[in-house]
């Protein structure tokens, strides 16, 4: 569930945050800011010292549910004639794989809209991993998806990453070229002949005992490029089996993307709040 509140009267965000929810601890009302988790007005803030206006609408968490049956309907968080982004929950897979052709994002995101337009197709602009959660963005026709990659190069793409240990120093960026395994699902680091250029800048949000909850962008979308990074640092990512350890769930969630319509010439950004779940990994 989420809590929605009306600002009756100007103050700054963490006061009226406090005065709601005084069942909650100081520390946990900061951790909901850090992580996305509060809307003003539909827009994400991370700032407890953001001010607010009498009519401002503001929203405290919007926990992503599981994948349980076909009758699961995605949440999207734009649409228009040429694009759609939809918050993808951790579990589901981007579309099908040569591997697997289970239940996924674009065979559900097709049923669910063709309800009200028939035989309604769509291509996927990118993907994330199954296991991350955050924002995944579909084109309405390939023509439509190829003009928004012309653009990709001015994409941002930002997440957030709960890794093992406290990096040293807080932030950074990981300048090192990734190649894939040709016999197993896996990406190496470091200089090779196959390998390509990949670029990861990482900050520090918070720390929680021995974890770290990091905010990630990235300049080039490699496969496993955050995860395989991050492990390459000495702080792999929680809940990775593949590079770190196995977990309840991968501590990474693709909290937003911005693009450039490639119609209109709009600049969009699309966001949403990291799920109940995986703030779970900090507590």
């Amino acid at each position: 569930m989420s809590d929605k509140y009306r600002v009756n009267e100007t103050s700054g965000l963490m006061d009226l945050l406090e005065f709601k929810l005084q069942n909650w601890a100081r520390s946990k009302i900061k951790k909901r800011l850090k992580t996305g988790c509060v809307m003003v007005n539909g827009k994400v803030v991370t700032q407890f010292d953001h001010e607010l206006r009498v009519g401002d609408i503001v929203k405290i968490g919007a926990p992503a549910k599981g994948i349980s049956s076909g009758s699961q309907q995605l949440e999207i968080l734009y649409e228009d004639r040429d694009l759609i982004a939809i918050n993808k929950p951790a579990g589901l897979l981007s579309v099908a794989t040569t591997q697997e052709n289970k239940q996924h994002a674009l065979a559900m995101l097709r049923e669910q809209l063709s309800r009200r337009s028939q035989g309604l197709k769509l291509w996927p602009v990118h993907r994330i991993d199954r296991d991350t959660s955050g924002v995944l963005l579909f084109a309405t026709s390939r023509q439509k998806r190829e003009a928004v990659m012309a653009l990709w190069g001015d994409a941002e793409k930002a997440y957030l990453a709960i890794v093992e240990g406290v990096p040293n120093p807080a932030q950074g960026t990981i300048d090192q070229p990734l190649r894939q395994d040709d016999e197993i699902y896996h990406m190496h680091v470091g200089d090779h002949p196959d390998a390509k250029p990949a670029i990861t800048h990482f900050q520090t949000e918070t720390n929680a005992g021995d974890r770290t909850l990091l905010q990630v962008q990235i300049n080039t979308g490699r496969q496993h490029q955050i995860r395989a990074h991050l492990a390459w640092l000495g702080h792999p990512v929680i809940g990775d089996p593949r590079y770190g350890t196995a977990g309840i769930r991968l501590g990474l969630h693709a909290f937003r993307l911005a693009i450039t319509q490639p119609v209109t010439g709009r600049r969009l950004i699309f966001e949403t709040p990291a799920p109940e779940d995986f703030l779970a990994l900090l507590e």
